[in-house]
Formats: C-alpha cells, structure tokens, sequence
C-alpha cells in the first residue's frame, strides 16, 4: 500500500535571476527533446538541477517534475511517485492508477506501466517527466521498471533524469538507437567566461581576469566550489589569500569553504545553521523547535539565506519548506559533530520528532526519535495509533532500528518482537519472523491479558496464518523449503513493503499445485490462526482483521468449508468498503463467485462476479481477470441453459450428475433414497429437456452446456 507522496517533491524549482544562462547547454537539451531521455549525470555539485530548471523554463513545454529520495526505492512508491507527479500537469493522466496503487494487493509493475503508456498515447499535448535526484531511489525494481517504460515510451512524453551516477538502464542501446542525450560532468563544468559571469555579475566580486582563472583552476569549473568561494569572498579584503589558500577533492574544498563561510555569519546564523543541519526538510516553525529563544524567526532566516542562495533550495512555491544543498548539509553535519553543539544531536532529533508528531506526521516523528537514542519514544511512535508504522510503508525504517535493538531493550517491550516478526514478513523476510513471535510469546508468558496484550496474541496469530498461506504455495517436500522459496520469491525484488507480492502469492493457492506435504494440516494451521487473530483484534483494526478474515475464506474455500468461507469473506466486503480498499473487496465477491458457481448456484454466482467486475471498474486489477472468466462461464450456462424449453429441477441436475459418473438407476436410487421408478421417471423428463434418447447423448450434452462438471479424463 503506497503513501501518499508529498507536494514538496512535486515542485519545480524556480530559476534565480541572477543565475549564469547556459544557453550552449539549454540548446542541447531542445535539440534532444525529440530522444526518449536525456541523461544529466555528474557528482554533486554541478548544477544539473539548477539547469533542467533554467531549460523549463524556456522550453515551451510542460512538465511534470519529481524530486526522488532514498524512500522511494519500491516499485510501487516510485510508481505512485511518478504518477502524483503526472497529475500536476491537469486532466487525469494516471488519476486511475494511482487509485489501484493505493490497494492492500496491487497488480505487477508491468501491468500498471503498460496501462500508463497507453494513457500517455493519448495525451495530444507533448510533455517533459524529470527525475531528480534518481540515484536516491535506484534500485533493481526501478530500473526495470524505468527501462520498461522507457522501451515502451510513446512519442508525447520525454524523459530527463538527473543523477551523481550512472543508472542500471540500457544506456547502450538507446544510444544505438538515437534516443539518447547526455551531459555530464565535463559538459556542465563552467567555463571561463561563466565563471567569470557567475562571480562578477552574479556574485560582484570585480575579481582580475587572473583571479577568476586560478580560481576556476583549483575548482576545475565546479559550481559548487565556486559558488562557497564566492560567498566565503563577500566582504574579504584579501581574496589572493583565500584563492591560493585551498586545494584538494571536492569534499575537503567543500568543508574549507563552508569552515570559511561559517566563521564570517552572525553567531545567530552560525548556530541556525549547525543545529538545522539534521533535518532533511525545514520550515520556519520546525527550525524554531530546534532553536528555543532564538531571537530572529526561523521564517526569517530561511528566508534571507534563500535571498542569499546560501545553499538552500525552496520546496514549494509559496517558500515555506526548504532544504539545504545535500553536500552542504553534509558538511554542516561533519562540523556539528565535531563542534561544542555536537553533544545535542540527540536532543535536535528528539525536539524534531516532537515537532512532527504534533503535526501528524508519525513515520517523521520516529525516524528522529530512533536517531535521538529514546528508545522508549521510538517503540510507542512505532506502534502507532491504532495500526504499527510498518503497515504503513515504514517498514524498511522499522527494521533497520529493531536490528538495531539488544534482545533485553525488545523482552522489555513484547509488542516490539510482535512488530518485528511482522516487519519481516512485510519487508519480504517470512523465514526469520517466527522467530521474532516465539520471542513475543516468552515475553508475554504470565502477563495479564488485558487488551493490548490480547492485540498482540492476534497480531501474532494473524502473522503465523500468513507464514501458513505462504507455506502453501508450491509444491516442495517440506514447508521450510516452501518458505524459503516464497522469501526468494519476495526478496527479488528488492522492496521495502511486499505486501503486495505477499497477497499475490496467497492468491495463487486457490488455483495452485498441490505441496508435497501434509497440505490438509496446513490449511488447518491458517484456519485456526487466522480465527484466533479475529477473535483477539480489535473491532476497529480493520487492516489487520481484513487479511486474517480473507486468508480465512481462501483457506476454508479451500477445505471446501464453504458456510465459514462465505462469512470471512462477507466481513472482507465489509471492512474493504469502509477502508475504500476495491482490491479486497474484489477478490472476496470473486472468492464468493467460485463458491457458488462450485455449488452450481450459477446465477448467484454470476450477480458476485459482476459486482466484483463492476467495482473494480477498468482499473488493471488481476483479480479481475478470475471475475470475467467465472461471468464468461456462468454466461455461457445461462445462454445455453436457456435454449432448454424447460429447465432442469435441482433434482433431476443431481441425478444427471450421478448419470454422468456412471451409477446405473439402481445405484442412483439408493444414494438419493429414491424409488427405481422415481429414477427412471427423471431420466425420462431429463432425456426430453435435453433432446436426447440416450444416457451417452444426455451426458455429452450437458456437459458441453456445462449443466455439470466435465468428468472426462484428458488424454
């Protein structure tokens, strides 16, 4: 389930006035505009985003404009990403999309990539996508799903990505092919004459033409390093000195500069910079938190050092969220640590977490408490309110600070074992959480049962029916196998929140193989899991009680225990409707589908497989696909139901059934305690409705109508 992506990142900076025009640059990326991508990759500092700025500005185009960060890294979220970011160009280019993305199960990346090309072949207006910052979130999924639609991309959209690295695309090939651009660091260095534009005109520095050269030099046309020495320049009396006094890589360049920068602000400005260093994002009223009894508002300063372009980079139009250069917040950080204000990091992160969580912003909130060291602050944010943050896409975030926990700090807190286990098996890791929920249950031993520990018995009921589901998908000769199999499966993908995958595989088993072990005792194992879980969770956790309840429909559908399987899902229907989940719903009405057309109520049947085609709307959701198959059988029945001039009773339907298995009148009779007579008289009125004179015929004929199961062996 994606969350939902913040404006800030949907934002296109605005060009400075004052900034050097690079129309030699600008020109190559029009002339480029009729490629697939182009590709701006260079180490930090080179201005790439500073350029796709000043060339949007001009090009005549419009564009849509995503800000990536390490978070993003799952399919579904860079998916969700790239569609909020479609959406800021009007019209409902990928509206729908979004929606299914926003599903407990939604339906393989390919899937959703092929329906955003279409979409976008029907866009009569040619635009620009720009992916900032995509080294942040690369990874395997995205690459492929980058290269997928960037094989498939119709000629209306154009891609530019900015990045410190080269991406895992095929690169190659498109450059074969034509539809490449590129600029890099040797491209986007400055030149001497807009070196010499940037500091004198830009900056107003009236340096010598041998100045500006030697410094170009030692920098190597870096912006910037240029753009620290200009500012560590402003009001220097001696600028030779300041020239000739540094040298080395761009990071030592860059912790000179920033040193010499620091020393000639106002104690005030220093201070606002150090501590404001530890957060990624910043608004006037959070930089307050973190400053108490500052004298100047944080609003204020951030708006004189944006005045200044001291590194800092608005957010949003309206310039209330900023954030700083990430090589300058980086050496801001190094000189926090190693200053007198180093001791009150952890008092910075706990001030900001406070800060984020009266704001509403929970998985915020926790990433600074769990940066702070407050363990015990970090373990009730993580349980959130009312569902734990690692149902909520904090997952990866979750794990990384559980890892990092001793097992004393975790017995202490039972529910942190339970969030484990269940992390694990979100983060795509069954083999290892039950581990984490026998730990759980030590734990817990002799506790009181009062409702929060009852909560945690379901939660760990809930995660062993789904380790249970899991185990049934395949065919292997023992469940730890089938495990491992399944924890391959999910891991390769790489994701931070499989539970889409997780879904999807226990959706499989309706229709699976067989295992090789005891499949029966399993599906009993999810059974009675799946059954404590909603006998122990709160009413009003519905997330958690919706997948216990469908994994209890599968599995009792399954054990064709089909009176337990229609309640599960009927409480699946109800729970998804007051979530807005359709996935669920879906699946549950198809689950309710299977069941009575397996009852041979096929009209019942029908009327669930075309509420779940209908709720699901064109939305690509493969669920879906089992929904029209059973409407297309039940269809078929009807239509050929109704060539009958009168249809066949449930009786003379079961006798018909027995015909086709082979029982003679006799055996039939003594199965349904009917006299021979009786038997005789419905095969006669069963010989009539159908148009036959013989059993053979009868058979043939209904099971072509599809009246009664095929019985016939293949060959």
């Amino acid at each position: 389930m994606s969350t939902p992506v913040m404006a800030t990142k949907l934002y296109i900076p605005t060009p400075r006035p004052e900034a050097v025009l690079r129309q030699r640059l600008t020109d190559r990326l029009n002339k480029g505009l009729y490629r697939r991508l182009t590709l701006i990759s260079a180490s930090a500092g080179y201005g790439k985003t500073a350029l796709v700025c000043e060339w949007l500005a001009g090009c005549g185009r419009p564009a849509a404009w995503l800000s990536l960060e390490e978070g993003d890294s799952e399919p579904g979220r860079f998916l969700a990403c790239i569609l909020s970011s479609l959406q800021t160009l009007g019209g409902d280019l990928g509206q729908g999309l979004l929606a299914v993305l926003s599903t407990p199960q939604p339906p393989p990346v390919e899937v959703i990539l092929a329906a955003l090309v279409n979409e976008i072949a029907g866009v009569a207006e040619p635009f620009i996508l720009v992916l900032d910052d995509y080294h942040a979130a690369e990874s395997g999924p995205v690459s492929q799903a980058m290269s997928y639609l960037l094989e498939h991309l119709p000629p209306q959209m154009h891609v530019v990505i900015t990045t410190r690295e080269d991406p895992e695309l095929p690169l190659a090939r498109l450059r074969v092919r034509g539809q490449l651009t590129e600029l890099r660091s040797g491209d986007l260095r400055f030149t001497r004459a807009e070196a010499e534009d940037f500091l004198n005109r830009s900056r107003g520095l009236s340096l010598a033409p041998e100045q500006i050269a030697l410094l170009e030099t030692r920098t190597e046309g870096w912006i910037a390093g240029l753009h620290l020495a200009a500012l560590s320049m402003e009001g220097e009396p001696d600028a030779d000195r300041l020239i000739r006094s540094f040298t080395g890589s761009h990071r030592y360049v860059l912790d000179y500069l920033v040193e010499e920068l620091l020393q000639r602000q106002p104690a005030a400005v220093q201070r606002f910079l150090l501590r404001t260093s530890v957060l990624s994002r910043l608004c006037g009223a959070l930089c307050d938190e973190l400053l108490p009894g500052a004298e100047v508002p944080g609003r204020e300063i951030l708006s004189e050092l944006d005045r200044r372009n001291l590194f800092i980079v608005p957010l949003d139009s309206e310039r209330r969220w900023y954030r700083y250069h990430h090589l300058f917040a980086e050496a801001l950080r190094r000189k926090l640590q190693t200053g007198p204000e180093g001791g009150n990091i952890a008092e910075l992160h706990l001030r900001a977490s406070v800060w984020y969580e009266q704001q509403g912003d929970e998985i915020e909130a926790f990433r600074h408490a769990a940066a702070s060291g407050d363990i015990g602050r970090s373990a009730n944010l993580l349980e959130g309110r009312g569902m734990p943050l690692h149902l909520r896409g904090a997952a990866g975030s979750s794990l990384e600070w559980l890892g990092s926990l001793p097992a004393a700090e975790l017995d202490a807190r039972p529910a942190l074992w339970v969030m484990y286990g269940s992390a694990l098996l979100i983060a795509g890791k069954p083999t290892g959480a039950e581990q984490k929920l026998r730990s759980a249950e030590a734990a817990l031993a002799g506790a009181e049962e009062d409702a929060g520990v009852r909560e945690l018995h379901g939660l760990i009921a809930a995660t062993r029916a789904t380790l249970a589901s899991l185990v049934l998908n395949g065919s292997l000769d023992s469940a730890e196998q089938q495990l491992q199999t399944a924890e391959a499966s999910l891991q390769s993908e790489e994701l931070d929140d499989s539970t889409g995958r997780l879904v999807g595989l226990i959706a499989s088993v309706n229709g699976g193989s067989e295992t090789g072990f005891n499949t029966e005792t399993v599906i009993d194992e999810v059974i009675v899991e799946s059954r404590r879980a909603l006998a122990y969770l709160r009413p009003d956790n519905l997330p958690v009680r919706t997948a216990a309840a469908w994994m209890l429909g599968v599995a009792c559908q399954r054990r064709l225990l089909y009176p337990a399987a229609r309640e599960a899902f009927s409480e699946v229907i109800t729970n998804s409707r007051r979530l807005g989940h359709q996935l669920m719903a879906v699946m549950a009405l198809t689950g309710l589908g299977q069941i009575e057309e397996a009852e041979n109520q096929r009209s019942l049947a029908a009327g669930y497989y075309r509420e779940a085609l209908r709720l699901g709307g064109s939305l690509p959701l493969p669920a879906l696909g089992e929904a029209q198959l059973g409407l297309e059988r039940a269809g078929n029945w009807e239509e050929k139901i109704s060539r009958l001039a009168e249809p066949l009773s449930p009786r003379e339907l079961e006798v018909l059934e027995l015909i086709a298995k082979g029982l003679s009148n006799r055996e039939i009779g003594e199965r349904l305690y009917l006299a021979l007579d009786t038997v005789k008289g419905h095969n006669r009125r069963i010989f009539e409705k159908l148009q036959v004179q013989r059993r053979t015929e009868a058979v043939a004929r209904a099971t072509e109508w599809k009246l009664i199961p095929d019985t016939r062996k293949p060959h």
